[in-house]
């Protein structure tokens, strides 16, 4: 049985761009004083460079919204906090007013999702009145209950930004978290660089806050924890795996596993929309010729079948249903697991996009698959077939 690979490169390219295009917008207000780091930590989270000076829209007196087309965050920045009582109270209005509007719009991609209050660690102290601030916010914050991050930013000493965090907590405010960052690498002399740290745990915070339609969003326009591309793209392979499980119990024929192409066209689609990375039509088809052989001889044919006999251990005495789903749930893993990997290399600049349909960047894939068949029939065939 032959497929069109050419086919099923196009039909990942448009679930790609399905997937992105259908991602819900995240809607985050950013407040702190000037001169507190705002636009440093905001171009050190996300992976377009958001805070360009004198880019985005007045949005009120003292808040302008920074976008990019086609990039599914919003970032509210308040200005001005430091410029007296009135001032701080026309911040306030408008916060609130901005996340009322959202609410009122009863659209998920209008809505303010999180609010991030920036301390600088290097003041060496938190002014009562931005204390002060936090609680009044807080009660006129209860109805719509905007989840509210301190973030400490500019924290070169971790001792010192520790002691300001357990300051702010002992203030019992309404907050989700208090999280000391480094957003970018500082050099202190030539001698010595205080490396960034903070926002991955900052992107942990999010993950637990946030609702879970926008957990695809925050994975796609962040760019501060691999990890958590990686944890969330490997939620999506097990989706599928569990899918595929499924779908190989249909009564058909061993070999014939085109019905699982669907699926894991879906789940290469999600695994990118995560990652955040650009990927061309050839460059998805040097993947899939790759893994599922040109012609679809391989996987999806009798050839990877037979192979797959010889790696699984008793795989001949179990019943045909049994083979076929636990086949159908090691593929789908495998597949997934090696496109984790070459999406990280790439993230990593390990590996250009570009270089991954050149005959290199095809035999890497080659034996990325091939160990994760092995590793996975290790780890996962006992629970296929106990299934």
């Amino acid at each position: 049985m032959e497929f069109d690979t050419d086919k099923i490169a196009a039909d990942c390219i448009k679930a790609i761009a399905d997937k992105i295009q259908n991602l819900k917008t995240l809607n985050i207000i950013v407040a702190g004083k000037t001169g507190v780091g705002k636009s440093t930590l905001i171009n050190g989270v996300f992976r377009e460079k958001m805070a360009d000076t004198g880019m985005g829209k007045p949005v009120t007196q003292y808040m302008r919204k920074i976008y990019k087309k086609g990039f599914p965050l919003n970032i509210y920045d308040t200005r001005g906090f430091e410029l007296g009582k009135d001032a701080q109270k026309d911040v306030k209005k408008e916060v609130l007013g901005t996340i009322e509007k959202g609410l009122a719009s009863k659209d998920i991609n209008e809505t303010i999702h999180c609010i991030w209050y920036c301390i600088n660690t290097a003041s060496n102290r938190v002014e009562s009145e931005e204390i002060e601030w936090l609680k009044d916010f807080a009660e006129e914050n209860k109805s719509a209950q905007v989840p509210v991050i301190i973030v400490l930013t500019q924290s070169f000493s971790k001792s010192k930004s520790a002691e300001m965090r357990n300051m702010i907590l002992n203030e019992n405010l309404d907050v989700v978290q208090v999280v000391p960052v480094l957003a970018e690498d500082y050099v202190i002399d030539d001698e010595y660089v205080a490396k960034s740290y903070g926002l991955d745990v900052l992107i942990k915070v999010m993950t637990e806050t946030l609702p879970d339609e926008l957990l695809d969003t925050l994975q796609n326009v962040q760019k501060a924890s691999l990890e958590a591309k990686k944890r969330h793209a490997q939620a999506a392979v097990a989706t599928a795996t569990a899918a595929a499980f499924g779908e190989g119990f249909s009564p058909i024929p061993f070999s014939d596993c085109a019905l699982l192409i669907p699926t894991q066209v879906a789940m290469i689609a999600s695994i990118t929309a995560i990652f955040g990375i650009e990927i061309n039509k050839s460059i998805i088809t040097g993947f899939v010729s790759a893994t599922l052989g040109t012609g679809g001889a391989t996987i999806v044919g009798k050839t990877i079948a037979a192979n797959l006999l010889k790696l699984i251990p008793g795989a001949g005495t179990l019943a045909g249903g049994a083979i076929s789903g636990a086949t159908a749930g090691l593929l789908t893993t495998a597949l997934g697991e090696s496109y984790i990997l070459l999406m990280e290399a790439v993230f990593k600049g390990e590996i250009n996009s570009s270089d991954i349909n050149s005959k290199v960047g095809i035999e890497k894939m080659k034996g990325l698959f091939k160990k994760e068949l092995k590793e996975v029939k290790k780890d996962k065939f006992v629970i296929f077939s106990k299934a």
